[in-house]
């Protein structure tokens, strides 16, 4: 059986995640890793025995690499995927896509080009709960969705942002791309493209500690009539509370809950119930806090899916680049109101 053989670029937290998934996926093999701190490459590349690179540069000069994943900081997706796919090498981007609308456009152009896949991730989209939904609507149970409410009240503390480049603004880019970049995508897929947004953000409990927004309240006009409303913070004392996204629409109402969108809280639909939900993966466990479902290893199978049998994408570059628009409304009027 051929075999895709996969780059690491970044060997943060995330990295280990993809490392694995690498490992487990029939078809896939990691062969190199890459990271401008050295200690952090040679751990991960020594513990999956694969070459170890200190800069892109070089590693991409590796001509045995078929598909680079991107696990570096936000602020850097745009120029690692856009190297990348000019040496001749697929990419597998960490969300978000990018922190501008612009360098979006600039990685879709480098892709096409080269005549290369940019995929994204968005792992949210197979929670079990999320699927079930996606297949309501699009099989028409809901009816004309009308309005959807989203709430993330999660909890990121001092010791989250120490030493790190999260939260700052070149790097992190804000708490939507970081935290909850996922469920504004969630928005997209299961309600449509946002014409307008509205919104207001504060900063706090992170003085200091971020350049950015903890906080924002947003109300959203979506393309097809439909109006949403997000409340968001990562200032939910002691641990995360919620994720949770409501759809009501004319023939239904329904809440995806949980922690991070993987229990299905409500539902009441005409002449129609979702039964039998398979148990999703567990949240990305790191130490003091969760992220969202893990549910990279079906993100990984998509892609050798998609380049050794012809399968189809899952998530591609126009839908990463759609939920970098929404984003960028929304701060643009926060910044507009601030």
């Amino acid at each position: 059986m051929e075999v895709l053989k996969f780059a690491i670029v970044g060997c943060g937290r995330i990295a280990q995640r993809h490392a694995k998934h690498i490992k487990n996926t029939q078809g896939s093999e990691l062969v190199a890793v890459c990271d401008i701190v050295s200690e952090k490459a040679d751990k991960l590349g020594t513990e999956y025995n694969a070459r170890i690179f200190y800069t892109i540069e070089t590693l991409l000069e590796d001509k045995t690499i078929d598909i680079v994943s991107i696990c570096s900081p936000n602020g850097l997706h745009a120029e690692h995927s856009i190297l990348s796919l000019k040496a001749g090498k697929h990419v597998l981007c960490e969300k978000p896509m990018a922190i501008s609308v612009y360098d979006c456009g600039e990685m879709i152009k480098t892709a096409e080009k080269a005549n290369k896949r940019l995929f994204v991730i968005k792992q949210n989209r197979y929670n079990p709960p999320v699927n079930a939904i996606k297949n309501a609507i699009d099989t028409g149970k809901l009816g004309k969705i009308n309005s959807v409410q989203l709430s993330c009240f999660w909890n990121r503390n001092e010791d989250y942002y120490k030493n790190s480049w999260k939260g700052t603004k070149d790097l992190d880019g804000g708490t939507l791309y970081t935290q909850f970049s996922h469920f504004v995508d969630l928005l997209y897929y299961l309600v449509g493209d946002v014409k307008e947004a509205k919104a207001f953000g504060g900063n706090y409990c992170h003085e200091g500690i971020t350049e950015f927004e903890d906080t924002g309240v947003v109300i959203l006009k979506f393309h097809n009539n439909a109006i949403g409303t997000i409340n968001y913070t990562v200032n939910s004392y002691g641990g995360n509370m919620e994720g949770s996204l409501t759809l009501f629409g004319d023939k239904g109402t329904v809440k995806i809950g949980g922690q991070y969108l993987n229990e299905l809280e409500y539902q009441k639909i005409e002449n129609f119930s979702i039964d039998n939900l398979p148990v999703g993966n567990t949240a990305n466990n790191y130490g003091q806090y969760q992220g969202s479902m893990s549910n990279h290893d079906m993100v990984y199978e998509n892609v050798v899916d998609v380049l050794l049998n012809g399968g189809q994408i899952t998530t591609n570059m126009f839908e990463g680049l759609k939920t970098v628009e929404i984003i960028d409304k929304i701060y643009n009027e926060i910044e507009k109101n601030g």
